[in-house]
This record gives structure tokens, C-alpha cells and sequence, in this order.
């Protein structure tokens, strides 16, 4: 389950981003073709962060639909896998979204 090694490099990265303040929220983006289960990352989530500024954080995770462009026609394909058809027939499509690995937010607590 590569999703472990994932999830303690997206702890690693926020901890150093959050300069010690404690973290109570961070966003993720994944795509769906990015061959990383959100459901993975949230089960490795709690136990990474154990011991670090995020320990009790809430994860968000918003996952990017697959869509490409077709190099034939130009059409905008919807996917559910890192490979598709057009409604033309060509196989030639071009990924827009859908691969993303992002953290997108944080949130950390004030210091007063």
C-alpha cells in the first residue's frame, strides 16, 4: 500500500509548512486517474500523524474527475481510468485533470 508512504510525506510537508503551530484541517485534491485511494490515505491519515502538530486534524479530500482532450477532434473526454475513447473513435487523448496529488489548504491555529 504505497497510500503509508504517501500520506507520511503529506505529514512531513505540512508539518514544515506549519512551523509548529498545531494544524486542524487540511485539504487534499486527488485525482481519480492519480492511482492513489482516498479511502487509503484517510485509514494512514491518523496514524501518521500521530505525535506531530497534526495529530487530531481533519482530513478533507476532494477528488478531481479524469478528463481528457481528444487530439482528433478537440472533444473533451470524461475518464474513469488513465485511458479512453472518444465519441470519434481515436484512442489519442490528451489528460487535463485527473492526476493531481495537492495540498490544497491548511488550516492552523492562531497563536494568541
Amino acid at each position: 500500500m504505497h497510500e503509508l508512504g504517501i500520506t507520511q510525506t503529506i505529514v512531513d510537508t505540512v508539518s514544515e509548512h506549519a512551523k509548529g503551530a498545531k494544524v486542524q484541517r487540511i485539504t487534499l485534491e486527488i485525482g481519480k486517474l492519480a492511482a492513489i485511494m482516498p479511502d487509503a490515505v484517510r485509514f494512514c491519515f491518523d496514524v501518521c500523524c500521530r505525535g506531530t502538530v497534526l495529530e487530531g486534524a481533519t482530513l478533507e479530500i476532494i477528488e478531481i474527475p479524469g478528463l481528457a482532450r481528444c487530439r482528433r477532434c478537440g472533444t473533451q473526454v470524461s475518464l474513469d481510468e488513465p485511458f479512453g475513447i472518444c465519441e470519434c473513435g481515436s484512442v489519442e487523448l490528451d489528460v487535463i485533470s485527473g492526476q493531481e496529488l495537492k495540498i490544497k489548504e491548511m488550516e492552523v491555529e492562531l497563536c494568541a
